[in-house]
């Protein structure tokens, strides 16, 4: 896409969505039942509370937070055993999904279908993994709606690093200016911004208090003071970068800017 001559603003193409906390807010009562379901399946005397887990969520990636904590908890290698818990992980929680047990989160469908209706595209980027993910976003969204979707099966590196959303804009064959990110979490956030991309944050419980420094914006929903749809996402985008390009064109930042 070329920048508009007028404002030198980018044109939309693509929305690139996370998935946990983003299209569903997942954490508190998805895949936090699912863990301590898992742990009882495995003899294991351990419950995250919903504290507890919040802390947990530092880590990016269910099998390494499981990891983690077996450690701290004095399992020494606990390598296997966490992968074996988050396979087990994963089945339930992919019960809950066909059960319909997990809720799209409030103003996500109509946002979708007004972007689907303004031909911007849709893709989605997550670090979890494929097994649920597909099936999440088939029932909330339904089929052929997400043109791209990068899993955890799909990367070699977790959230913050940007390889999930590399692989997106890869795959949709378009520059990062041409597509927005809708982020949950700072983690989330710094892995969009570190591949170009400016990026909505739509907070949770456990995300509110987090750091969002260089969000295109900061919502509480997608519903707020007023429901966020395509028109909304294009003057987030377009604004993103006419500040960007001011920023950029400074005399301090213009020396700079090659490494942006």
């Amino acid at each position: 896409m070329v920048p508009d001559s007028r404002s030198g603003a980018r044109v939309l193409s693509a929305v690139i969505f996370d998935v946990d906390g983003t299209l569903a807010d997942t954490e508190r009562e998805g895949h936090r039942p699912a863990f301590n379901a898992a742990f009882v399946a495995h003899g294991l005397d351990i419950s995250w509370d919903a504290e507890e887990y919040g802390r947990l969520l530092t880590i990016t990636g269910g099998r390494e937070r499981v990891e983690a904590d077996l450690r701290a908890r004095g399992f020494g290698d606990a390598t296997e055993l966490a992968a074996e818990v988050h396979r087990t992980k994963t089945e339930l929680f992919l019960d809950q999904i066909l059960a319909g047990e997990i809720l799209p989160r409030p103003g996500l469908v109509p946002l979708v279908r007004s972007l689907v209706d303004n031909e911007i595209r849709i893709a989605v980027a997550t670090t979890g993994r494929r097994a649920w993910v597909e099936p999440l976003v088939r029932r909330f969204l339904g089929a052929g709606i997400v043109e791209v979707m990068v899993t955890g099966d799909d990367v070699s590196q977790l959230k913050p690093d940007p390889e999930v959303y590399l692989r997106a804009l890869e795959r949709l064959d378009l520059p990062a200016k041409s597509a927005l990110a809708v982020e949950d979490s700072a983690l989330g956030l710094r892995a969009a911004s570190a591949a170009g991309l400016p990026t909505i944050v739509v907070t949770t419980d456990y995300t509110a208090d987090q750091d969002f420094t260089g969000a295109a914006t900061i919502r509480p929903s997608y519903l707020d003071s007023e429901p966020l749809l395509a028109a909304g996402c294009r003057q987030i985008h377009r604004r993103w970068w006419m500040t960007r390009n001011r920023t950029l064109s400074t005399p301090h930042d213009r020396g700079e800017s090659h490494r942006q």
